[in-house]
């Protein structure tokens, strides 16, 4: 059996507990359903354990042992913040940390009906975030850059996509391609705000989670989630109390919103084809996301 292939179960996790961590050995452990790089399991009740699973190496883990304590105390909203540090040991050669938990529900689980209220609350998280980032913050390696280096991936996607408005979605795209970059200095970016990166509670967004990809950069990257995560009609209301965001970051944000919700199609296609890592849910989130996206609103 591989590193990949370690099963991770309740015993395991607890375990681990009484080696390194034994003061919280005797808590109720329960499996957290998804996860695809990182296994979560809840810890009690205002806990949670984060198992390295099939990330290659622990560079997420650690990024967000880091910089999450850093970023939490200015964030608006609730965040998962580190408290104990699991490292890898013969009975599991991982990476393993034990994190505050955020209640909610998952919004590709959940929903929003408190359209306005979770558009101010998702502005107000983001001004904070994107804040001047220090010299020595995590660069991205796969994402963070202007559309137009990400051209590749994104007809990647539209192709395995294939939606019926083609023409349509790669005229969002080129729009952003043709937007002026990013001027200002690099700024916090959460990176990768999707249905299941969020949770919600009483119809609006209560938290935000999974803070492996975030780099200094683009906020335009951030900026996307007015379409992908807001209902239809929310996004300039979205715009305006977030109110930092120039013509050229709404394009560049707009067609990055297109990306993600060719992604999250494409992950709902292998749901469907029952392919590893894929969510069968996510293909309806992804389509009405592209619609907000075409429709500009």
């Amino acid at each position: 059996m591989t590193d990949t292939e370690i099963e991770i179960t309740t015993e395991l996790v607890r375990d681990l507990l009484r080696e390194q961590h034994p003061d919280l050995a005797g808590l109720a452990i329960r499996e957290v359903a998804g996860g695809w790089g990182n296994q979560m399991w809840r810890l009690g009740d205002e806990l949670a354990v984060r198992m390295q699973r099939m990330d290659p190496t622990p560079e997420l883990q650690l990024k967000e042992r880091r910089w999450l304590p850093v970023l939490a105390p200015r964030l608006p909203l609730p965040v998962p913040t580190p408290v104990r540090f699991g490292e890898p040991s013969e009975r599991f050669p991982k990476h393993w940390t034990v994190m505050t938990w955020v209640p909610g529900e998952p919004l590709d689980h959940g929903s929003i009906s408190r359209g306005a209220h979770a558009a101010d609350t998702l502005a107000g998280f983001l001004r904070a975030l994107h804040a001047e980032a220090p010299a020595d913050a995590p660069i991205a390696a796969d994402r963070g850059a202007h559309p137009g280096n990400c051209t590749d991936g994104f007809e990647d996607f539209l192709r395995a996509v294939a939606p019926d408005d083609i023409a349509d979605v790669r005229a969002v795209w080129d729009d952003a391609v043709a937007a002026h970059a990013w001027e200002g200095p690099p700024v916090w970016v959460h990176g990768d705000l999707h249905p299941a990166n969020v949770v919600v509670s009483g119809g609006t967004l209560s938290g935000i989670v999974d803070f492996g990809d975030m780099f200094a950069g683009d906020p335009a990257w951030d900026l996307a989630a007015a379409w992908v995560l807001l209902p239809a009609g929310t996004a300039s209301r979205f715009f305006e109390t977030y109110a930092r965001a120039d013509e050229a970051a709404i394009r560049r944000a707009r067609g990055l919103a297109a990306m993600k919700s060719l992604f999250l199609m494409l992950m709902g296609q292998n749901g469907d084809r029952g392919l590893p890592g894929g969510k069968p849910n996510w293909g309806p989130l992804g389509r009405a996301a592209l619609d907000r996206v075409l429709k500009g609103v």
